[in-house]
């Protein structure tokens, strides 16, 4: 008797336990600044447990902050206190503060992303690491992109894939632009990190693995069979296996051809990571995924934007003077997570230890303060010389500071190649219902249809 009701009173105790553990979390943060005295920001934290991350995360067209940020920066002023993804969280919508925070990475203020997150990406990845494994991963990537910048190969690639996808457009009076230019980047940067074409099937197998892990990126991180969230856990151990055996074949071949003075080696980034010896195997792995994500998801977003913006503004496309218009309005990055490594004074109000730190890049973005008619396309706003440190304070589409993205270069020039060939070659319309939406990932809910005109220009 006393064996069969042992197990509910320990998963009792268990649910009741972190229950427990989630309402203190909620309120003692409120409760100790009380008691110190310190002056955070004002706000609230919304209901216990779920404080208002539904609220913060309730879809908005991608152009706008959203009913949550406005409502709270009018209330509030453009930083406040809330309680977000199950932790007392500082907002800010302030331009000052977001450059204070992106420039004092690893001294006052860490990464620190919710810990599910973690378990999709990896204990080893950069995106989620800290200090000084950071600074080594990030170095690596550097290296790589300098490399990669100097290949021929690398422009004729992107020319080549180009070329390809709107080859198989002649026919078509409509695509759906997004699964397009989604197409498009997966096929880059699999050339470029793997060596890999799109008929190969180990492509195949990464591309709908990789599609897995990206729809758990941004689901419920609940760990139950057939969730999303497990699905992306199982997904990512399916690509690391790909690319564990890839790198296996890559060294039998260099076992076999070593006495080979003629053979030559391929100049992708896997080639390149297999000779660095400061990163582990699993460094490497990780790696591998950070690279396809970076390449693959952002990119065809901004490619997207571009398209999107363009159908609505036939003079822009007569000078292509798009690009950092297209990230401004479409705010591909909207925030990041930080967490404060000790209380920060800024201003008259404190940050306090502990706390997350939600740097909102999208507000400055649309700061009618920053940017006339900000809420307007109007990409000739860049042609008047800004300084550049004014310009890195109003304008962060790829972070800042030591964890700015190392490849925003390679993709905004991968964008520009493809823009080139599409307006030689088509003309198109946008359909007046979709338009990109903030959820707080950015998407277009109908993948952006395109109505095109065949027109290439001899």
């Amino acid at each position: 008797m006393a064996g069969s009701t042992f197990w509910p009173v320990v998963l009792f105790g268990m649910f009741f336990g972190s229950l427990l553990g989630l309402i203190l979390n909620h309120f003692l943060p409120l409760m100790l600044l009380r008691l110190n005295g310190s002056p955070p920001p004002k706000g609230s934290f919304g209901w216990p447990i779920l404080g208002q991350t539904l609220a913060f995360l309730k879809p908005h067209p991608s152009n706008s902050l959203g009913a949550f940020l406005q409502h709270h920066c009018s209330r509030y002023g453009k930083v406040f206190k809330s309680h977000l993804f199950l932790s007392p969280t500082i907002v800010s919508c302030d331009q000052e503060l977001n450059y204070f925070i992106l420039q004092n990475e690893g001294k006052l203020f860490e990464c620190s992303y919710p810990k599910p997150i973690h378990g999709i990406l990896g204990k080893s990845s950069m995106l989620v690491a800290v200090a000084d494994t950071h600074k080594r991963l990030r170095n690596v990537a550097v290296s790589l992109v300098t490399i990669t910048k100097s290949k021929p190969e690398f422009l004729s690639d992107i020319e080549a894939t180009t070329i390809s996808i709107l080859h198989s457009w002649k026919d078509k009076s409509q695509v759906i632009f997004c699964e397009e230019a989604r197409k498009f980047t997966f096929n880059v940067i699999v050339k470029q990190v793997l060596g890999l074409t799109p008929d190969e099937p180990q492509t195949t197998r990464i591309l709908e693995d990789f599609l897995t892990f990206m729809r758990g990126l941004i689901s419920l991180p609940l760990y139950i069979p057939g969730t999303p969230y497990a699905r992306a856990v199982k997904a990512r151990r399916r690509i690391s296996s790909t690319v564990k055996a890839i790198i296996e074949e890559r060294r039998r071949q260099a076992a076999e051809t070593s006495t080979n003075s003629s053979s030559s080696k391929r100049s992708d980034f896997l080639e390149i990571l297999m000779d660095v010896d400061t990163l582990s195997e699993d460094e490497k792995v990780s790696f591998i995924l950070d690279s396809l994500l970076g390449g693959y998801e952002t990119t065809s977003l901004l490619i997207s934007m571009a398209v999107y913006f363009l159908a609505q503004s036939p003079s822009a496309l007569q000078q292509l003077k798009v690009i950092n218009e297209a990230l401004r309005c479409g705010n591909v990055v909207k925030f990041v997570h930080r967490k404060a490594l000790k209380d920060v004074k800024f201003r008259d109000y404190l940050i306090p230890s502990g706390w997350k730190v939600l740097p909102v890049f999208s507000a400055a973005h649309l700061d009618p303060s920053l940017h006339a008619s900000a809420l307007e396309f109007h990409p000739w706003r860049w042609e008047k010389i800004q300084s550049q440190d004014q310009t890195c304070k109003r304008f962060t589409p790829f972070g800042g500071g030591s964890r700015c993205c190392p490849g925003s270069e390679l993709g905004k020039l991968e964008v520009a190649i493809f823009l080139h060939h599409l307006v030689q070659n088509f003309r198109w319309r946008t359909e007046d219902d979709d338009q990109p939406i903030a959820f707080p990932y950015v998407e277009f809910q109908r993948g952006l249809p395109l109505h095109l005109e065949h027109c290439p220009i001899n």
